[in-house]
């Protein structure tokens, strides 16, 4: 078995020994957050398997302030928006996220979301400098993010061959992938892919909501579009997404329901994963302190952690100090109650090692939101979840995360201190949710290749072979009404009625030449 993976790895990386000379890759990120990480974390592995890696990276720190800049191995191209489209994004995304705690829905609020960073990609199209500069490095390819639909417009300003990640879960973007509704959970459904009568119901009805949002979405850039594309070359959103040679997702079956695929698409789930290093001494010996009932960890994400009530904290910090295990907690204290005194068990940081923390022995549990990479980091590590998801593709996420057992899921705006509590202690004692996440690990690390050699390997693949289009099925040249039959439908509809109606008329003769025959007769 040893000796077939060996085989395996060597024959798929091959591709890469075989380019003459390392390739020129522009990746690029205008969103903040887990999506910028993401980015970072695929530029670096890029860079570092010898191909000559550039982002195009938003500076700023308007929607994430936490996030530090580090001295990168990859070149970094730092373009700044005007400072009155940071404050409208800042505005507008305050309002998305304080929508979603609120637990109303978002979809309004991240449509306005949207228009803005469709108005900043009209703005950064016309940056003359930028977009001259970039076409005069004449990359060898662009690697796009699913959401940033900018970056797709600026692939196809460059006409150059590009590839895209989704950060999400498989489904939560229409990039052509094959969805049968009796067993693929539509996006923000919360279905499983074990639906009953009523489910299927649920999911039929929703992929037409799911579609509308979509195009809703979409069509935020219509007008960069216009203002950017001549006339009779304006491309459709819908249309880049099935032109990406590869769709990489950051997902992964061990926390993905099973679902079908097409050939240009790779899971990719932990590439955000990098070797354990030791934990910070002083919270080593905070950990020291709870001997053998170790520790939780606390951590909501860069873009929650801002915006957490001070009537939530409350109730969080009143659950924590209830459990016998200490706590360890991401919390910017800036925003931490002046009136709360933190337990003894609890010690607040602003910025942690999640990674190491969760590969740490003593761990107990994660309190998360919920957020891919979050999740994904847990799975590997084989620790249980209780999740307090909030907004996006946070509730999805802990939907699989209870129907594969690895934890429990609360609503935040529905949360108290004592069920929180309870929840966190159960999910601790019952040795089924670390029994089940132990082996969700073991599926992930058991894998022939890692998620970084699959990266690399399928882009020096299509490199090498000058694109995917034996990857793509003809489908995607297809009119709808071919895909999905309609004509022959309508053929065969046709055929029949045609074919009832001309039987019709056949045995009305009939039938008027055996009555003509019998007046024959009686005559």
């Amino acid at each position: 078995m040893a000796g077939q993976r060996v085989l395996l790895l060597v024959a798929f990386l091959l591709s890469g020994v075989l380019l003459s000379e390392a390739a020129k890759i522009l990746t690029i990120s205008t969103l903040g957050g887990s999506h910028y990480l993401l980015l970072d974390r695929v530029s670096q592995i890029l860079q570092e398997h010898g191909h000559n890696v550039t982002m195009l990276h938003q500076s700023g720190k308007f929607l994430i302030p936490d996030i530090k800049e580090e001295e990168k191995s990859y070149q970094v191209i730092r373009w700044f928006s005007p400072e009155d489209y940071q404050k409208r994004i800042k505005k507008h995304f305050d309002s998305y996220i304080e929508t979603a705690l609120d637990g109303r829905k978002e979809f309004e609020a991240l449509v306005k979301l949207m228009e803005i960073f469709g108005t900043q990609c009209s703005y950064l199209l016309s940056r003359k400098d930028i977009m001259d500069s970039l076409k005069n490095e004449n990359y060898d390819l662009v690697f796009v993010e699913a959401f940033d639909f900018c970056s797709f417009l600026i692939a196809e300003k460059l006409v150059k061959p590009f590839v895209a990640i989704l950060p999400t879960t498989f489904g939560s973007l229409d990039f052509g992938l094959p969805s049968p509704l009796s067993y693929v959970p539509v996006f923000h459904s919360l279905l499983t892919d074990h639906m009953d009568f009523w489910g299927r119901v649920k999911n039929f009805l929703m992929f037409f909501s799911f579609s509308r949002i979509q195009w809703d979405m979409q069509s935020t850039f219509d007008n960069t579009i216009k203002e950017h594309f001549p006339e009779g070359s304006r491309p459709v959103l819908s249309h880049l997404l099935l032109k990406a040679e590869l769709w990489f997702v950051n997902s992964d079956f061990a926390f993905d329901f099973a679902r079908p695929l097409l050939p240009n698409t790779v899971y990719i789930g932990g590439l955000m994963e990098k070797p354990i290093k030791p934990v910070p001494q002083d919270l080593e010996n905070f950990i020291a302190n709870f001997g053998d009932a170790g520790f939780v960890l606390v951590a909501f994400g860069s873009m929650l952690n801002t915006h957490q009530s001070q009537e939530d904290l409350k109730k969080m910090h009143s659950a924590f100090a209830h459990l016998p295990q200490g706590v360890i907690w991401t919390c910017q204290s800036s925003h931490w109650p002046r009136d709360v005194h933190l337990a003894t068990n609890v010690k607040i940081v602003d910025w942690l090692p999640q990674s190491d923390l969760l590969a740490h022995p003593s761990i107990r549990l994660f309190v998360t939101h919920g957020g891919q990479n979050s999740v994904m980091e847990a799975i590997r590590h084989g620790v249980p979840m209780v999740g307090l998801p909030v907004n996006g593709d946070q509730h999805g996420n802990m939907v699989r995360v209870v129907a594969k057992n690895y934890g429990v899921s609360i609503q935040l705006n529905q949360v108290t201190a004592d069920t929180l509590t309870l929840t966190m202690k159960q999910v601790i004692e019952d040795k089924r949710y670390k029994s089940a996440v132990v082996a969700a690990s073991v599926i992930l690390h058991s894998q022939p290749l890692s998620p970084a050699q699959r990266l690399v390997g399928w882009i020096n693949h299509i490199l090498q072979t000058g694109g995917a289009a034996h990857l793509k099925p003809y489908a995607f040249q297809q009119p709808w009404h071919e895909q999905y039959l309609i004509d022959i439908f309508v053929f065969l509809l046709g055929l029949t009625l045609g074919t009832m109606w001309l039987c019709g008329k056949l045995l009305g003769v009939v039938a008027r030449w055996l009555r003509g025959a019998r007046k024959v007769k009686k005559t």
